[in-house]
């Protein structure tokens, strides 16, 4: 029986057309696929590490004066233990090994203000104190370093590649770390998705349904080969367990991370010089020569790489460095991503043209604050609407009492002083006290200027006009329709 149902199969197989015998092979290579996960938990445990932190933090004041001065109670409460006095808090984590000589990644925020910090690993007893060699909040990367037994080699793993060429949606993962501080403890599941964004400026998460639970921050995310390409960071979870909901920080982003804390104990990112925004649909009619939505829209240039490089506010970065730049997050990963120093080519869009530009990126910690500090807050209360009414705004040229009442940084412009809540403005977040300095690309000190830039764009055929608008110094492009105004007129991040 058992060689008929052989010979059977055989035959069958030989009779099956090409696409058949495909999708057999196929079927063959998943089968090969390791029935259990055992022996690449074998080969990766002794590299992964638990951590324990712990820090001296200030006890709460107890309530004082509450037992009055020669009250029968008062040696009773003298003798209590000091409620005012240190104490000591700890935290767990994981890690894991990333060469011989002791380095080891983890999440800042599970050794951020620690005092001490002890690792513990798989396969040994004692424990080893680590010092941190750098961090970064950022992409909550922080790097630690233990010195092994003398003469010995720590087992350590690499990472891998995370782009999507190699680490697909569908992909089998392996997470391992101390969930709830249990100890060593490993869960499977696939990458669920790529490319996530959960608050930060260079985030780039792996989602994946593998069991992440607190003191899972900082393990290791495997693929079957063993390599790192994500490091567990955090969990989407009403409950605060897991629910097939976590995120692990792709090894893209963190091996250059790692790099730069190794050499120089802290991070130096690429830094550009400007405020940019993301290029929305309504924008695109108002930009000479652009037929999608795509790039990032220059808002501001200051002093700095961009400036000296001839950039402008109202250019469209395009392509940096050779990379088609598809929106804001992508440029400010790109830039980051780039070597302090390096000269690097640009194309941008300008008046309907490309230009070519040659920026020399500066470095981000170092210039960012400078080129851009923290605006003060604006007023809430608006002024009675003026007279000249464009485009559902009520404007006034710049005057210094507007200056006062607002905090005006710019000194040349249109101060918006009312809105008509119906209008367009109103619904794209306009308010009193916001400048528009540019339309349509070109300066505007008066509400002609404003009018005339109308009038051209209409006869240009466009349907909405593009305004550079600064609120407390900080500018942003909005696109206005001019198809709702009648006829007599009346009617987001720095690199």
């Amino acid at each position: 029986m058992t060689g008929f149902a052989l010979g059977t199969a055989v035959a069958l197989s030989q009779a099956l057309p090409a696409a058949a015998q495909e999708s057999l092979s196929a079927e063959a290579e998943l089968d090969d696929r390791p029935l259990s996960f055992a022996e690449l938990a074998r080969q990766v445990s002794p590299s992964v590490v638990n951590i324990t932190t712990s820090t001296t933090v200030a006890s709460r004041t107890g309530p004082q004066g509450v037992v009055p001065e020669g009250s029968p109670f008062e040696d009773f409460f003298e003798n209590l233990p000091d409620r005012n006095g240190p104490r000591r808090s700890s935290a767990l984590g994981s890690g894991f090994v990333i060469s011989p000589d002791g380095y080891i990644v983890t999440n800042n925020h599970v050794i951020e203000d620690a005092d001490e910090i002890l690792i513990e690993f798989f396969d040994r007893e004692e424990e080893l104190v680590a010092e941190v060699i750098g961090t970064d909040p950022n992409t909550d990367i922080a790097l630690l370093k233990v010195e092994p037994p003398e003469g010995e080699e720590l087992p350590f793993v690499e990472f891998g590649n995370s782009s999507g060429d190699t680490a697909e949606v569908g992909d089998w993962v392996m997470a391992m770390g101390n969930p709830l501080g249990q100890g060593f403890s490993v869960s499977a599941g696939i990458i669920s998705a790529r490319n996530r964004e959960l608050s930060g400026t260079y985030d780039d998460y792996i989602q994946t349904d593998a069991a992440i639970n607190r003191g899972n921050s900082g393990g290791p995310l495997f693929d079957m080969e063993g390599r790192v390409i994500g490091v567990n960071t955090a969990i989407l979870s009403p409950t605060g367990g897991s629910i097939g909901i976590g995120f692990a920080m792709s090894s893209d982003v963190v091996t250059n991370v790692v790099d730069q804390l190794r050499e120089f104990g802290e991070t130096r990112r690429g830094w550009l010089g400007v405020r940019i925004q993301d290029v929305t649909p309504d924008m695109v009619d108002a930009i000479d020569g652009l037929d999608v939505a795509r790039g990032a829209l220059v808002t501001d240039v200051p002093e700095g790489p961009a400036l000296d490089a001839g950039m402008r506010a109202g250019d469209v970065i395009l392509v940096f460095d050779g990379v088609e730049i598809e929106d804001t997050r992508e440029l400010v990963r790109i830039v980051g991503n780039s070597p302090v120093g390096k000269d690097v080519p640009l194309e941008v869009l300008r008046s309907g043209e490309m230009t070519e530009l040659v920026v020399t990126l500066g470095r981000r910690e170092t210039m960012e604050a400078q080129a851009f500090p923290a605006a003060g807050d604006m007023p809430e209360e608006e002024p009675a609407p003026e007279e000249t009414s464009v485009l559902g705004l009520t404007l006034s040229p710049i005057t210094e009492e507007l200056t006062e009442q607002y905090g005006l940084s710019a000194e040349e412009g249109l101060v918006i002083t009312g809105i008509d809540p119906e209008s367009e403005a109103a619904s794209k977040g306009l308010l009193a006290g916001d400048v528009i300095t540019e339309a349509g690309q070109q300066d505007v000190a008066t509400v002609e200027d404003l009018e005339s830039r109308v009038t051209e764009a209409r006869d240009a055929g466009r349907t909405s006009l593009l305004l550079l608008v600064r609120r407390g110094g900080d500018p942003r492009f909005v696109a206005l329709s001019l198809l709702e105004e009648s006829d007599d007129g009346e009617g987001s991040g720095d690199q």
